[in-house]
C-alpha cells in the first residue's frame, strides 16, 4: 500500500509531531531540574522550552477547534489539556505545603512534580507515536 505525500502530511500530522517534540522537551526540562535539585536552571534553553510547553496548552485548545482531528487524535490535545490543568493544581498544592517563596530565584520545584511531568511526557510521547502511525496500523478508524 503506497500512501502519497499529501495523504499523510496534514495539519493533524504536524500538530501531533510537534506535540511529540513538546513531550521530549518536558522530559529534558525534568532532567535539567533534577541536576539543579529543583532550582530553576538559568539556561536560555530551559526558559524557551518552558515557554513553549506552557503555550502548547493554549495551542492545543485552539487545535481542537481549528483542525479536523480523527477521534484517536483528539486524545492528544485532550491529554495535554488535562496534564496542564492538573499540573497547575498539583504544583500549587505541593508548593503551598512548603510555602510559596517571595522570589522566583528561591523557587524549588518539588521532586514529586518533576516525576509527574516526566511520567506524563513518556505516556504523551507514546500517544503521539500511536496517533502518528495509526494510519499505517491495521486499526479500524
Amino acid at each position: 500500500m503506497q500512501i502519497s505525500y499529501s495523504d499523510w502530511l496534514t495539519p493533524q500530522f504536524i500538530y501531533v509531531l510537534l506535540s511529540a517534540v513538546i513531550a521530549v522537551l518536558i522530559w529534558i526540562e525534568g532532567e535539567m531540574l533534577k541536576t539543579t535539585d529543583g532550582k530553576l536552571p538559568q539556561s536560555k534553553f530551559f526558559k524557551i522550552s518552558s515557554l513553549l510547553d506552557t503555550s502548547w496548552f493554549f495551542i492545543s485548545v485552539v487545535m481542537l477547534y481549528v483542525i479536523d482531528l480523527t477521534p484517536l487524535a483528539v486524545a492528544v490535545p485532550a491529554a495535554y489539556g488535562l496534564y496542564t490543568t492538573f499540573g497547575w493544581v498539583y504544583g500549587t498544592r505541593l508548593l503551598k505545603r512548603k510555602g510559596i517563596p517571595d522570589s522566583p530565584k528561591d523557587l524549588v520545584i518539588p521532586a514529586k512534580y518533576i516525576a509527574y511531568s516526566q511520567s506524563f511526557s513518556l505516556v504523551f510521547f507514546a500517544l503521539c507515536l500511536l496517533v502518528l502511525t495509526s494510519q499505517w496500523l491495521p486499526i479500524a478508524q
